[in-house]
């Protein structure tokens, strides 16, 4: 049986078959899940999962990781250096009233479907963003997409809406939809949302990715 366990960038030595959650905050990271990019590479270029219509290259993935994780969470599950899956957040809008609100994205390698990476993935997101002091988190889904509607609203997200013909790829234009999540209470006054380097050290950032990789199935 594969015994999951959480590590942030550890230099420990794993036991074979062991899973765990990583933040590629730092380019040894980035460098450890390429291999995942490259398989990630297909959706971009012969799917409509993505509205990317050309792959990042590696370069273009670590600049991007270095960004959102100034201030967002943005977590790899492995196993044995492999990439199983990884889920981030974003901003949601740019303008200022916007600012507790999130985009959330998840992807699953194609072979890791049955043992709940992307369940676990956002398990340990989510926990992590509310932490934050995030509200509400919303995820775009090119339509259709039975097995992404079917994740997200078995974790409570709930659909909100849908742009439809909102993109053109692969010979047609291609519908939207956008589910949401509350991550906590509408309450008066909300305290600003605290940047991820400020909750990593945190026991509240532990426990999120513990609570995932309980979820992750051998």
């Amino acid at each position: 049986m594969c015994h999951p366990v959480i590590s942030s960038a550890s230099s420990r030595q794993k036991r074979p078959g062991e899973r765990e959650f990583l933040l590629p905050a730092i380019k040894a990271n980035v460098e450890q899940v390429e291999e995942g990019f490259r398989r990630r590479n297909a959706l971009c270029e012969n799917t409509v999962v993505s509205f990317e219509a050309h792959a990042p290259s590696l370069g273009e993935m670590e600049a991007r990781i270095q960004k959102i994780t100034e201030q967002f969470p943005w977590l790899v599950c492995t196993r044995d250096g492999e990439v199983l899956g990884y889920a981030y957040a974003c901003p949601h809008r740019e303008r200022s009233a916007y600012r507790w609100s999130v985009d959330v994205a998840v992807y699953v390698d194609a072979r890791c479907h049955r043992p709940g990476v992307g369940r676990a993935l956002y398990t340990a997101l989510i926990k992590i963003l509310a932490l934050q002091g995030h509200f509400k988190a919303c995820a775009g889904i090119t339509l259709p997409n039975a097995a992404s509607i079917g994740l997200h609203e078995a974790l409570a997200f709930r659909p909100v809406g849908v742009y439809r013909g909102v993109g053109y790829k692969l010979g047609a234009w291609r519908d939207a939809g956008w589910w949401q999540l509350a991550l906590q209470d509408e309450h008066p006054d909300p305290t600003e949302p605290r940047g991820v380097r400020l909750i990593e050290a945190s026991p509240g950032w532990q426990g999120a990715r513990e609570a995932g990789a309980r979820l992750l199935r051998a």
